[in-house]
């Protein structure tokens, strides 16, 4: 089967100890089976302008808002097929389209240095190069991904639990390995839920059960934050 390149679906997060995680997933039983990619090592590499204005815009909470990002399933060589994103938002539904290339192709086409896929997809990333003047890599971001999705007419229904979530400013290529600093405490787990409507009476009823309540949070943001507390604390922004 291909790799999807064009989603459309609604997220929910979900900030959760270990002990719910495992709790959620005994409860899930039923009804999820292990994604394809059941279990990676989730890279990306988020773009953006040398004052930030694309996470500045998302962390104001508009009504639409996009980000750029190079990501990776594991660590790549020059020749891996890595993917080119630009995930949008627009009242709640996320649109996430992709294009697939080899490691080098994607990071000399978003430095353009060479020309991305004359395609509907690369058209529009090298649309949003122009839109945003100096978009270059930001901030890297790597996690330990465990993904399950629903069965039958569910099957669109996508839960996923990221833990070790870190990130760092240095070494913004994927392929130089996965370090970083963390963002959550060593218990604490990110779920998600990603559904194309509205979510299954099941899974409402497993998160009630674990007292798990929807929150706002963003991985790149959380970064983000991070990084203007150090700089007013006199910690330099762009080390």
């Amino acid at each position: 089967m291909p790799d999807q390149l064009i989603f459309q679906r609604r997220e929910s997060k979900y900030l959760l100890t270990d002990r719910q995680a495992r709790g959620l997933l005994a409860s899930l039983s039923d009804h999820p089976t292990p994604d394809r990619y059941s279990h990676s090592a989730i890279r990306s590499i988020y773009y953006d302008t040398p004052d930030f204005r694309l996470i500045r815009r998302s962390m104001e909470r508009p009504v639409y808002k996009e980000k750029l990002r190079l990501r990776s399933y594991g660590c790549p060589g020059p020749e891996d097929t890595v993917f080119a994103e630009l995930k949008k938002k627009y009242r709640s539904v996320v649109y996430k389209r992709r294009v697939a290339l080899p490691l080098a192709w994607a990071e000399a086409g978003l430095a353009r240095r060479r020309a991305l896929p004359d395609s509907q997809i690369g058209r529009e990333l090298t649309y949003a190069l122009d839109l945003y003047p100096g978009l270059a890599p930001a901030v890297f971001l790597a996690y330990e991904r465990d993904a399950f999705h629903g069965l039958g007419p569910e099957a669109e229904v996508r839960v996923t639990f990221d833990r070790d979530i870190r990130w760092r400013r240095e070494a913004l290529s994927l392929s130089a390995g996965g370090w970083g600093r963390a963002i959550l405490p060593p218990d604490q787990v990110l779920m998600e839920v990603k559904t194309p409507g509205g979510m299954p009476l099941w899974l409402t009823h497993a998160l009630t059960d674990q007292r798990a309540y929807r929150t706002s949070f963003s991985k790149y943001g959380s970064a983000y934050q991070v990084m203007l507390a150090e700089e007013r604390k006199g910690v330099h922004l762009y080390a």
